[in-house]
C-alpha cells in the first residue's frame, strides 16, 4: 500500500489525530504564558452553563456561557487579554473565534478550566 492509498484510506483519523495535537500544543502554549496574561489584567471567562459553572470553577473567572457571549461584549474589556476556558475546549474554541469576530484582539483558549487552576 503506498502513502495515497494509506491516505485515503486513514484520512480522518490523521484529521482527528492533527486536530487533538493542535489542541494539546495551544492549550500548553497558553498555560506557559497565564502569569503574563494575568499580570497584564487578563479577563478570565468561563463559558460552560451556569450549572456547571456552579459546580465548581477556577477562582478569578466569570462566568459567560457561550450561548449568552454576544449578548455580553460590554461587559469585556477590548483593551484587556481574554482567557476563554469551558470543559473541554471545544466551546471556549468558539467563544475565542466569536470574539475575535467582533473586535478582540488578545483572545487566547486555555482549553479546560481547570488548567487555571495551576
Amino acid at each position: 500500500m503506498d502513502f495515497q492509498q494509506v491516505f485515503q484510506q486513514y484520512w480522518p483519523f490523521i484529521a482527528l489525530s492533527a486536530w487533538l495535537g493542535y489542541k494539546w500544543w495551544n492549550s500548553k502554549r497558553v498555560v506557559a504564558m497565564l502569569p503574563m496574561l494575568r499580570a497584564k489584567g487578563a479577563t478570565l471567562i468561563d463559558v460552560r452553563s451556569n450549572q456547571e459553572f456552579a459546580q465548581s470553577h477556577a477562582p478569578g473567572c466569570i462566568n459567560i456561557p457561550l450561548q449568552k457571549l454576544n449578548e455580553r461584549f460590554a461587559e469585556i474589556s477590548k483593551s484587556k487579554p481574554i482567557v476563554v476556558c469551558c470543559a473541554s475546549g471545544s466551546r471556549s474554541g468558539m467563544a475565542k473565534m466569536l470574539l475575535k469576530r467582533n473586535g478582540f484582539s488578545q483572545v487566547y483558549n486555555v482549553g479546560s478550566w481547570t488548567k487555571l487552576l495551576d
